[in-house]
């Protein structure tokens, strides 16, 4: 089944660029009526050379539409298009209609807070949302001001994408708008706890919802501090002002991505406020996100790509931009490592799959088919890239190059060809292989070290062949000596490469290129003995890399990945090791070992043995505790942390602790629906219940799967958190007798959910209810038969490719290195 709505195709896009220029949006939301829509009032005004074309509208219903003085039938509007016949010359459209309320993090999402049953509402109009808030013409390249009037309850605050008077209670007044694409466009509405700020001339804000604000309040001087180290920096290495007037940063409820860059108003999921105990490592998390939106500000909002297949300009540029400023005027300077742990994988990972795809110029057909490049391709590889070129064009002539691209293009839209022309105008040189191999080119070479031959051979992917010339860092130590490290430049499929006998290399420690590098035999025996003595943290993070590369691809027994971690977490120091890298081996390693149960177990005590080692309150401790709760199966020592003893000094349960212990009992079958229940009522905030749904579905009983599967279905209608919380609670390997029947009807059923849902959740369902834990070739023929339906969803299409690929992986690993 596909969506009701038809997606917006390039050719499209291009065809109604050429015909319309948008002089300026006028809308008039009245958010008071009702807490299921709301009134949208738009007003637009454009200029055409005279032509067909249609506009993009997807009402709850109509209440008018006239267009340049006439009435417009209504029923005209098909699948979200209205077709209308433009003059030459002048036009104006005016759209009278009532727009759903939406729960799932797009459009005006609508949320109820279960701490205090206080509603609030934000604007996600990126992609294909916008036309459920406004009509519009929604593609990037159509730029216009926009100015927004609202009537909204008395008690809220509105707050957009320019700055807002409220002359009586209930009504808000905004300025117009600097030019903006239309999924750039937001309101932020609700009785929001606010605090406000002013640096260098910009006014500065942070809201969140009432029930957390105590805890905005604890972060907001770090939040403050960043958002002004970030202002300085940019404004040093561009030169240009930020040109949006206020900057607000609004943490929001129930919000799909990590942040979203709307100029004036960037919005951020509310866990970002955090409001029990976290790892220094989501703190870094939470600054290279700050830092990365506030790079947005000036590659995708003064300069916005004309269509989403240049996607990556947005996305690596900030990416890059994000954890280089973070890491150098913040006080998280080690960001990078922060990176090596959280995102390397994630980016390597997308493109080893069937689903890879270049860094640029991917092919976005549509806008629904671009959603799904949002991706670690488009963020860490592209970042790494861009990385690379910096290093290879150094500051001057790379901010030069960005400066010129800003200013010819300022408020307007770009391609990838006019950045690159600015970088080569700015001294660059010629820079179309470099286009050409890196990101035009999907995959990743292969660089292994040969030791028999004496050589490090490159080899690139056999469906995506390219010449890249790689330099990178390689450290090596004898047994029983330290890390040296050295360059090499890998230019050819061979490079000569001499090492002595017995001694460790590990490849690309550093990331100073984009490749796939993985330890050889000998490397693998020697590191259990040498983790422990490597006091370079980023070194430690290329190991785990080149390990987890190797996992992968089934070139390590997942025996030694469990050594390795016995070996290396008494000595770890950084809690991003521990937090990233553990709950991939309780997940991922430990069930394809010889004796999971008992690989488990070592896990466990190294975990908690960790945890007690570790300095009472660090949070590094706190990551090891989480990890020895993920891996825990003693119900009684779960019991006694729940109520608070044997407990490592330096550890109290809160709120997430208290949950991720009643999940781990939930997956056990030691707790029930009653106590969950209660946790839930004694503590009603949004993570509660959130953490509710993924307990429940945990539950080992029939009634509890037939639970979460009404909600993958839609007949039980939840919002996003809950629905993905459902599915990643449900498949428990532990259970898989009681979840069989669920395989079958996986495969039957997600076709049909895109009649009840669409965009990022679509694709979230789909991948978080697929049966991970059947690894074996009849769930392959099932998912394989699924891709053959032509009319499967494209969004979903992709993410099953991707699990069957997973699969496809876990299978070869446990061939490779069968259980006894």
């Amino acid at each position: 089944m596909s969506s009701p709505y038809q997606s917006l195709q390039h050719a499209e896009a291009i065809a109604r660029h050429d015909l319309l220029t948008v002089d300026a949006y006028d809308v008039r939301l009245d958010l008071a009526s009702d807490d299921k829509t709301f009134g949208s009032v738009t007003t637009i005004r454009f200029r055409s050379t005279g032509g067909s074309t249609f506009l993009d509208l997807k009402p709850e219903r109509v209440n008018e539409i006239r267009f340049n003085g006439r009435p417009l039938d209504p029923d005209l509007l098909v699948r979200g298009r209205l077709p209308i016949e433009t003059v030459d010359g002048d036009n104006e459209l005016i759209v009278d209609a009532v727009m759903p309320f939406r729960n799932d993090g797009e459009g005006l999402h609508r949320s109820v807070d279960p701490a205090d049953g206080k509603h609030y509402v934000y604007g996600m109009s990126f992609m294909d949302a916008a036309p459920t808030v406004f009509a519009c013409f929604d593609q990037p390249d159509l730029k216009a001001p926009y100015t927004f009037h609202v009537v909204a309850p008395e008690d809220w605050t509105v707050i957009g994408n320019a700055p807002g008077k409220n002359p009586e209670p209930g009504v808000w007044e905004f300025e117009q708008t600097q030019p903006l694409s239309t999924y750039f466009v937001t309101l932020v509405a609700g009785p929001y706890h606010l605090i406000r700020d002013e640096h260098d001339g910009i006014p500065l804000g942070l809201s969140a919802r009432a029930s957390i604000a105590k805890d905005l309040d604890a972060d907001a001087d770090e939040l403050f501090t960043m958002t002004r180290q970030c202002f300085d920096e940019f404004h040093r290495l561009f030169g240009i002002r930020y040109p949006f007037g206020d900057y607000h940063q609004a943490f929001v409820p129930e919000f799909n991505a990590g942040a979203m860059e709307n100029p004036g108003c960037v919005t951020f999921r509310d866990p970002l406020v955090f409001s029990s105990r976290v790892t220094r490592g989501m703190r870094i998390q939470r600054a290279t996100t700050v830092a990365h939106e506030m790079a947005h500000q000036w590659f995708g909002n003064i300069v916005t790509p004309r269509w989403w297949d240049d996607l990556w300009l947005n996305e690596s540029f900030a990416e890059y931009m994000g954890n280089r400023v973070t890491a150098d005027v913040t006080e998280y300077d080690d960001a990078w490592t922060h990176n090596a742990y959280a995102r390397r994988q994630w980016g390597l990972v997308a493109d080893q799959r069937p689903s890879t795809h270049p860094v640029a110029g991917n092919g976005a057909v549509d806008a629904s088919a671009a959603l799904q490049d949002f991706d670690g391709i488009s963020y860490a590889k592209g970042s790494s890239i861009l990385k690379q070129l910096n290093a290879t064009l150094g500051d001057d002539v790379f901010f030069a190059g960005a400066i010129d691209h800003f200013t010819k293009h300022r408020f307007g839209n770009a391609t990838m060809h006019d950045l690159f022309a600015s970088w080569e105008e700015a001294g660059a040189g010629d820079l179309s292989a470099f286009t050409s191999n890196w990101l035009r080119t999907a995959g990743p070479d292969t660089i292994v070290l040969d030791r028999a031959a004496g050589v490090v051979r490159r080899t690139p992917p056999a469906d995506h062949p390219a010449d890249r010339s790689h330099t990178l860092r390689v450290a090596t130590a004898a047994p029983e000596g330290t890390w040296e490290v050295a360059s090499l430049t890998v230019s050819g499929p061979e490079t000569s490469y001499d090492v002595a006998e017995g001694s460790a290399v590990v490849l690309d420690p550093y990331e100073d290129t984009w490749a796939l590098v993985q330890p050889d035999p000998v490397t693998v025996a020697a590191l259990p003995g040498l983790l422990p003595r490597t006091e370079d943290t980023l070194l430690r993070a290329g190991v785990w890399n080149n390990v987890r590369s190797a996992f992968h691809n089934a070139a390590i027994d997942p025996a030694a990945v469990i050594d390795l971690v016995e070996a290396g977490l008494p000595v770890e120091d950084s809690d991003d090791a521990v937090f990233y890298t553990m709950p991939w081996v309780v997940a991922k390693v430990v069930p394809l070992t010889a004796d999971p149960d008992a690989a488990l177990a070592r896990v466990h005590r190294a975990a908690l043995a960790k945890a007690e080692a570790a300095s009472p309150g660090s949070t590094l401790q706190l990551a090891a505790f989480q990890a020895a709760v993920s891996s825990a199966t003693d119900a009684a020592l779960l019991r006694g942390w729940l109520g608070g003893r044997d407990l490592p000094a330096g550890i109290d349960i809160d709120l997430d602790l208290r949950w991720r212990i009643l999940v781990q009992l939930a997956s056990l079958g030691e707790t029930d629906r009653a106590e969950l229940l209660a946790a839930l009522d004694a503590e009603p905030t949004a993570r509660s219940r959130v953490e509710h749904t993924r307990a429940v579905a945990s539950l080992p009983d029939a009634d509890a799967k037939a639970w979460a599967w009404a909600r993958f279905t839609g007949d039980v209608d939840v919002p996003n958190y809950e629905l993905e919380a459902a599915g990643l609670g449900m498949w428990r390997r532990n259970q898989r007798p009681l979840l069989e029947e669920y395989v079958d009807r996986y495969f039957a059923d997600v076709p049909g959910t895109a009649a009840r849902r669409s965009g990022w959740v679509l694709a979230d369902a789909a991948d978080a209810f697929f049966p991970v834990v059947f690894e074996d070739d009849a769930t392959l023929a099932k998912a394989e038969a699924l891709l053959a339906l032509d009319d499967f969803d494209p969004s979903m299409r992709r993410r099953v490719v991707d699990q069957v690929d997973e699969l496809t992986r876990r299978v070869a690993i446990a061939r490779a290195f069968p259980k006894a």
